[in-house]
């Protein structure tokens, strides 16, 4: 057998006998590498994978990649590697059937969620086997296409913001990934010699193709942006696709034990956003009611037969919410709001107290996915409960408007007492209780003569008299609302709520329990109330025939959300998170069409604004022309003819700059102006040449002015040229001041000296 046959199938290159790969070879497998990992802790961070999968994973790329960097070669053959996957292919309906199925027995549809998790645990596997034998550029496109197909995985199980900033993490590393894998491509075979890698060449040339790479995926997503927002839209939005394994929260069904709500509020997860439109300040204090129970047994409450009557849209798209009894609207306080929904295992919607008509995605997925072949609708039942029959398993978002009862004291207090025997059956049942608590309820009402005082005493009394806590571990008591009244005395909202709603009820006051939200913490960054699960609570509504179910809430106040910079900085993340989700992931027609709205309002201020602005020039420019008019008609005709005798003057002027130098500042001499000395030493200097070439005397280029002095025949004319001469030196050179009556005099005895030796000598000059 040869020797390269029986090889290990396990090969492993140290750095020292690793050959040194080309700097275009060491920027792309590091471009690869990040690429692979970005994918990976995507699908991480979606939060839906098992612990075994989330912990392994990503050591294991983490292993591969510090033997990468440090120069070791693959660590499978390609042999090797094939074998691993096609083992792991036969043990994959294993995986699909029994260990994916365990994992994933929670969610919606188990038998989908159980496909999606057990492909991902192949691919996964795949991923790093084959990072583990990786040599050839086959490979490397292999692994390239399995990081896409785990962000792919990634954006089916969750489309959050996380994902939003691994996405574009992603985009630009996949553009620099498939540049140089193109580039190390073309290259291999190439004759020139290879970029050794950290030279300085090396260095140029990965920061041109990480440059070039940040630009194209920066181009890439302000053109995906662009056909994201302009592609229209018929759907319940592009990305809000059932989540598979939505958030679970109980307390929010037709049969609820005591205590469900308390294990809720031990959760900080967001569970909705409200915006509210108009007085915030009304929200303040809401109940976001979600469901009524009717019958307690002791230790659960429940509803049986609510008998939900099904809603349908109007032509408007509104769903008309008919109130639940008769009731007088004159105290009503309209009150609208926008309900961003995360998903839950649950059907309600929840509104606040008396919603009237309501609005959302409230249909199940057509074929085709056509808005015309699908129908909104809502079911309420007996309670006034609203449900969405489809449930909530992907995020939600709809309007609402509610009439909010702002009823008197006074008026509630003498409200009518006669109920309905249907609604005495149904609101004053009790079970079999304690005889302490009816004892108790009498002794707290006994002053009491009306249903609306008896509430409010039993509300505050229980408020004042008991504490609130969420520790109630131990044993389960037999009577658990006997054992907080009397014994623990402290409890949480479900606790509170049950007692008060069963002592109005032995007092001959139909009442009800009810499950929903506080109003959460208002984000002052978007506007919105930040809703979770900790925000949880039961409170109680009371009938008051002829006005309907006033609210009462006897748990004692708190206020247990954090406060401090960190916090803060935590709303703006909340707001992003609100932006994401309301104009990405449910982004619909109706948002469209809202942005289109707001694009034309913006275009017709800009185009509105640039009229008036126009107008206004134009109209100051006529004005001015006006003024000018009519100064012009005022000026006498001499000054018309003069200055038409100017103009040719100026345009000479115009032409020649020393001209026009000279005028200036023989003017500004006549008008007595003082001239600075090198100009004025100038000025006269020209002068007196001009004076000497009359007699035939001129002065070279090469000449300096002592030079030139010194060249003219000696006579009585060299002693003013010579004395002028330094004259102006002085004053040009030296910077002395010199007035300009002292060179006119020394040009005028120039003058007198010339024109006497021109009268001694005429013919020598006339020869000249």
């Amino acid at each position: 057998m040869n020797a390269h046959m029986s090889a290990p199938a396990i090969i492993e290159r140290r750095p020292d006998s690793a050959q040194s790969s080309s700097a275009l070879s060491r920027y792309f497998e590091i471009s690869l590498f990040l690429m692979l990992l970005v994918s990976v802790l995507a699908l991480v961070s979606t939060g839906k994978l098992d612990l075994v999968t989330i912990l392994l994973a990503p050591a294991a790329l983490l292993a591969k990649g510090y033997r990468w960097w440090h120069g070791y070669g693959p660590e499978l053959g390609h042999g090797t590697a094939t074998v691993l996957v096609v083992t792991y292919l036969l043990y994959f309906p294993v995986d699909l059937w029994w260990v994916s199925r365990m994992l994933s027995s929670d969610a919606q549809n188990p038998v989908l969620f159980s496909a999606l998790l057990a492909t991902i645990h192949l691919l996964l596997f795949a991923m790093i086997v084959r990072l583990l034998s990786a040599s050839t550029t086959r490979d490397y496109l292999f692994l390239a296409l399995l990081a896409f197909s785990a962000m792919l995985a990634s954006a089916i199980l969750t489309v959050d913001t996380t994902f939003l900033f691994f996405f574009l993490a992603f985009l630009a590393l996949a553009v620099s990934t498939f540049i140089g894998l193109e580039m190390r491509r073309s290259a291999e075979g190439a004759v020139h010699p290879q970029i050794a890698p950290g030279s300085t060449a090396a260095r140029r040339l990965q920061t041109a193709l990480g440059i070039t790479s940040a630009v194209i995926a920066l181009a890439s997503l302000l053109a995906g942006t662009v056909i994201f927002f302009l592609i229209p839209r018929f759907n319940a939005g592009y990305l809000s696709g059932f989540n598979l394994q939505p958030s679970l929260i109980s307390g929010f069904t037709d049969d609820v034990e005591l205590g469900e709500i308390g294990e809720i509020k031990k959760s900080s997860a967001v569970v909705m956003r409200i915006q509210v439109e108009g007085n915030q300040l009304l929200a303040r204090s809401m109940h976001w009611r979600g469901i009524a129970l009717t019958t307690f047994d002791g230790r659960r409450w429940y509803t049986e037969g609510h008998d939900p009557v099904a809603l349908s849209e109007g032509s408007d798209g509104w769903i008309a919410v008919p109130p639940a009894l008769s009731t007088d609207r004159r105290y009503a306080i309209p009150f609208e709001y926008t309900v961003m929904l995360e998903p839950l295992a649950s059907n309600a919607v929840f509104v606040a107290p008396e919603p009237a008509r309501v609005r959302g995605q409230f249909f199940g997925l057509a074929i085709g996915g056509s808005r015309a072949l699908r129908r909104a609708y809502l079911t309420v039942d007996k309670t006034g409960s609203l449900a969405n029959p489809f449930h909530n398993f992907a995020d939600l978002r709809y309007d609402a408007v509610s009439e909010l009862p702002e009823i008197p004291a006074e008026i509630l207090r003498n409200a009518s007492q006669a109920y309905p025997e249907s609604l005495r059956a149904l609101y004053l049942q009790l079970p079999k209780l304690d005889p302490r608590i009816p004892n108790l309820a009498k002794m707290i009402t006994s002053r009491d003569r009306n249903p609306y005082d008896k509430a409010r005493a039993v509300e505050s009394y229980l408020r004042d008299n008991y504490g609130y806590t969420l520790d109630l571990s131990g044993t389960p008591p037999v009577n658990p609302l006997a054992y907080f009244l009397f014994e623990k005395r402290a409890g949480h909202c479900e606790y509170f709520a049950a007692a008060m709603t069963v002592m109005l009820r032995a007092e001959g006051v139909p009442a009800r329990y009810v499950n929903g939200f506080l109003p959460g913490e208002y984000n002052d960054v978007g506007g919105d109330y930040i809703i979770r699960a900790s925000d949880a609570h039961s409170w109680v509504e009371v009938l008051f025939p002829g006005y309907g179910w006033i609210t009462f809430d006897p748990t004692p106040p708190s206020d247990d959300h954090p406060r401090g910079f960190v916090a803060h900085l935590g709303l703006y993340w909340d707001w992003f998170q609100l932006q994401w989700n309301d104009w990405v992931v449910n982004y619909d027609f109706m948002h469209q069409f809202t942005l289109a709205q707001g694009v034309q309002r913006v275009s017709r201020r800009w185009t509105a604004g640039f009229r008036e602005t126009f107008e206004r020039a134009r109209s100051a420019g006529a004005k001015r022309l006006r003024n000018w008019a009519e100064r012009a008609s005022s000026i006498p005709p001499w000054i018309v003819l003069i200055m038409l005798a100017v103009v040719p003057i100026a345009m000479l002027l115009a032409g020649n700059a020393r001209l026009r130098e000279r005028l200036v500042f023989a003017c500004r001499l006549k008008m007595g102006f003082e001239a600075q000395p090198a100009q004025a030493a100038s000025f006269f200097y020209q002068r007196m040449l001009r004076v000497l070439e009359t007699a035939g005397w001129r002065k070279s280029p090469s000449q300096t002015p002592v030079e030139f002095a010194a060249s003219l025949p000696a006579g009585e004319i060299t002693a003013p040229i010579t004395r002028f001469t330094d004259l102006c030196m002085a004053a040009r050179f030296g910077g002395q001041s010199v007035e300009a009556s002292r060179f006119t005099a020394l040009l005028e005895e120039i003058n007198s000296s010339l024109r006497a030796r021109i009268r001694r000598e005429p013919r020598m000059y006339q020869t000249e």
